[in-house]
C-alpha cells in the first residue's frame, strides 16, 4: 500500500493500484450471493482501510489550498471556475502535442491509458447523488440522462468510447496501464463509493466537466489529423462541446446550492476537485515521460 506520500515509489504504487483497480472491478459489478460472503467481506474490509489511507493522504496534500476556497456560494463558484485556468495539470503541453505531432501509435498508446483509467462518470454520478438535496440531485439526474444518451443506446457516452477503442484496436488492461492512470480511476471510485466523501465526489465530478472540454477538443483535432473518421472520434467531439454546458449547470445548480445550504461543504468540494486535478496532472507528467516529451 502507499507509504504516506502522494506519489510513493513506483514499485509500491504499481502493485497497490493494480490490486485496488482489480478490487473496484469486482466491487461495482452486479453479482449473485456467494456462500463465501463472510470471507469476501473480511478481505474487502482490509483493502477498504488501505483505500481510506490513500484517500486521506491525497486529501491532506490539497487541504491547505482547499481551505482557502470562499465559503459564500458566489465566491466559491468563482473560485471553482478559476481552476480551469490555474488548477493542477491545466494547459499541459501534452495535449497540443497530441493535436499537432503525435503519431498514430503514440495516440493509440495515450488512448489505451485513458480508456483503462476510465472510471465511468455516469455510474459515479449515480452513486454520488444518493440522498443529496433536491436541486443538486436533479442536476446530477439531468447530467446522467445526457451521459445515457437520453435513452438512445447509440447516444450513450460510455459505448462511444468503447467503440473508438474497438476501431483503433486498443487493448486496455490493468497490467499494461501506468499506475498514475489507475490511481485516478481508483480515487474517483473511492470518493463516490464512500458517503463520507460525498461532497469531495461532487467536486471531483464537477471539475471533470469543467476542465475536460479543452483537452477533448485537442484530442479530437489529433484524431482528425490522423485520419480517424468523425463517427469514431464522436466521443471527443461531443465532450468538447457538451461538457461546457454540463459544467455551467453543475456549478450553478449543484455546487452553488450546496455551499448556500452549508458553507462547511465548500472545502470538502474543493478538496475533491483538487484531488482529481492532481491525479490528472500526475497522469499527464507520466504520459509525457513515456512518450519522450520531457
Amino acid at each position: 500500500m502507499p507509504d504516506g506520500s502522494l506519489h510513493p515509489t513506483l514499485s509500491s504504487d504499481d502493485h497497490w493500484h493494480r490490486r485496488l483497480a482489480a478490487f473496484n472491478g469486482v466491487r461495482f459489478a452486479p453479482a449473485l450471493p456467494s456462500p463465501d460472503w463472510r470471507t469476501e467481506i473480511a478481505e474487502q474490509s482490509a483493502l477498504l482501510v488501505e483505500e481510506g489511507e490513500w484517500l486521506e493522504t491525497a486529501r491532506a496534500a490539497v487541504a491547505e489550498r482547499a481551505a482557502q476556497a470562499p465559503r459564500d456560494p458566489n465566491g466559491f463558484v468563482a473560485w471553482f471556475e478559476e481552476l480551469d485556468r490555474t488548477g493542477p495539470g491545466q494547459n499541459d503541453p501534452l495535449f497540443p502535442w497530441l493535436a499537432k505531432m503525435a503519431t498514430r501509435d503514440e495516440m493509440r498508446w495515450f488512448l489505451t491509458q485513458e480508456v483503462a483509467g476510465e472510471a465511468g462518470f455516469e455510474d459515479l454520478a449515480a452513486i454520488t447523488q444518493v440522498r443529496m438535496p433536491q436541486g443538486p440531485k436533479l442536476e446530477i439526474a439531468r447530467n446522467y440522462w445526457d451521459e445515457m444518451g437520453r435513452g438512445n443506446p447509440k447516444g450513450m457516452h460510455g459505448p462511444m468510447l468503447e467503440m473508438l477503442a474497438h476501431r483503433l484496436g486498443l487493448t486496455p488492461e490493468i497490467e499494461t496501464t501506468v499506475w498514475e492512470s489507475l490511481a485516478l480511476a481508483n480515487t474517483m471510485a473511492g470518493l463516490a463509493a464512500s458517503r463520507r466523501y460525498a461532497y469531495q465526489s461532487m467536486g471531483a465530478l464537477g471539475v471533470i466537466e469543467q476542465t475536460a472540454p479543452g483537452r477533448a477538443a485537442l484530442v479530437a483535432v489529433g484524431l482528425k489529423r490522423l485520419g480517424v473518421p468523425a463517427s469514431d472520434r464522436h466521443y471527443f467531439d461531443l465532450h468538447s462541446v457538451l461538457d461546457v454546458k454540463h459544467s455551467a449547470a453543475w456549478n450553478s445548480e449543484a455546487l452553488h446550492p450546496l455551499v448556500a445550504e452549508n458553507p462547511d461543504f465548500a472545502p470538502a468540494i474543493a478538496e475533491g476537485a483538487l484531488m482529481r486535478l492532481e491525479c490528472g496532472a500526475a497522469c499527464f507528467r507520466r504520459y509525457r515521460r513515456e512518450l519522450g516529451l520531457n
